[in-house]
């Protein structure tokens, strides 16, 4: 078997790269506009909006992953998001279709649902508040109108909930860091519920959907359980860093005020900033997900919720 990943330099590429490499049998190409750190070997540079490229890169390749996203919260302009996310995704169905490739996993979101959802399941109706949550679910509407007239097809899509792990420098990454170093502040009351998927875990499943051979479409929310609120989750860095857990609280709405204001220094600076008001809600939102469907699809997770914790801590703060 023969696999292409599309946007397989970043954080969740590396890793399903390292997992597929193990297994014999399977060969892997990256095709990313980044060259990979790790993985130039099997890297070819091309942009998912070089629907050329694409066809040429992807001959011979039995299954498709398509990875590629723009996904910050501060992307400028804001085009960029459906650019690459829906007319990415367009030209990666077409591309694929010229080669006699039938067979995709694609990583859409649980952005697709919008804020403060109660535990949102597969079929819960979509409300994207963002443009990327907005450009992933046009992205998901292009392959279900695909679907209609490519019946034969394999289509599988997952909407993972945020991840983290070893590597990682997101949003996860920035929460624990900040109280390894004593500079964490709990905005709002800390009781909101957050999902998260463990890097391992997730890159296991998209592995398993790779070999599923059941046909069809279907899509999955991914979340490993058990749901921590935002205070757990600090006890527990706490704890297994043993460090002082922080009591400073700033109220919701002085936190959101606050992150306006670096909302307008942004702008003046035309800077990136690590603090915006997109990310207060963000942090202070409920995010919690049903995950039943991926759970009973056959799949079983390598690691609970508090062994990924415990090896992402140890392998990023040496405790």
């Amino acid at each position: 078997m023969k696999i292409g990943i599309i946007g397989g330099s970043g954080f969740v590429g590396t890793k399903l790269i390292a997992s597929l490499q193990e297994e014999l049998g399977t060969s892997t190409i990256n095709i990313d506009k980044q060259q990979s750190a790790r993985y130039a070997d099997i890297t070819h540079i091309a942009d998912v909006l070089d629907k050329e490229a694409l066809t040429s890169l992807l001959a011979d390749v039995d299954v498709v992953v398509l990875l590629a996203a723009e996904h910050r919260d501060d992307v400028k302009p804001t085009s960029l998001y459906y650019d690459v996310n829906v007319q990415g995704m367009r030209n990666t169905l077409e591309a694929m279709d010229a080669n006699g490739i039938k067979n995709i996993v694609f990583t859409s979101s649980v952005a697709v649902y919008g804020l403060d959802k109660d535990n949102p399941n597969e079929n819960t109706p979509v409300d994207p508040f963002n443009h990327y949550g907005k450009s992933k679910w046009q992205a998901e509407q292009v392959l279900q109108e695909w679907y209609k007239s490519h019946a034969d097809w394999q289509i599988r899509i997952v909407r993972p909930t945020v991840i983290f792990g070893e590597d990682n420098r997101g949003n996860v990454f920035n929460l624990l860091n900040q109280i390894a170093t004593g500079k964490f502040m709990m905005i709002g009351k800390g009781d909101n519920q957050k999902s998260m998927s463990y890097i391992r875990n997730i890159v296991a499943f998209l592995v398993f959907l790779i070999h599923d051979q059941k046909g069809g479409y279907e899509v999955y929310n991914y979340v490993d359980k058990p749901d921590f609120t935002t205070n757990d989750l600090v006890y527990h860095t706490g704890e297994i860093l043993n460090k002082p857990i922080p009591t400073v609280r700033i109220p919701y709405w002085l936190g959101l005020m606050g992150g306006y204001g670096f909302d307008v220094l942004a702008f003046v600076s035309r800077k990136k900033l690590n603090i915006s008001s997109v990310r207060v809600k963000k942090f202070c939102a409920v995010t919690q997900f049903d995950s039943t469907k991926a759970m009973s699809s056959g799949f079983v997770p390598p690691y609970t919720m508090e062994q990924g914790l415990r090896r992402m801590l140890e392998a990023e703060f040496g405790k």
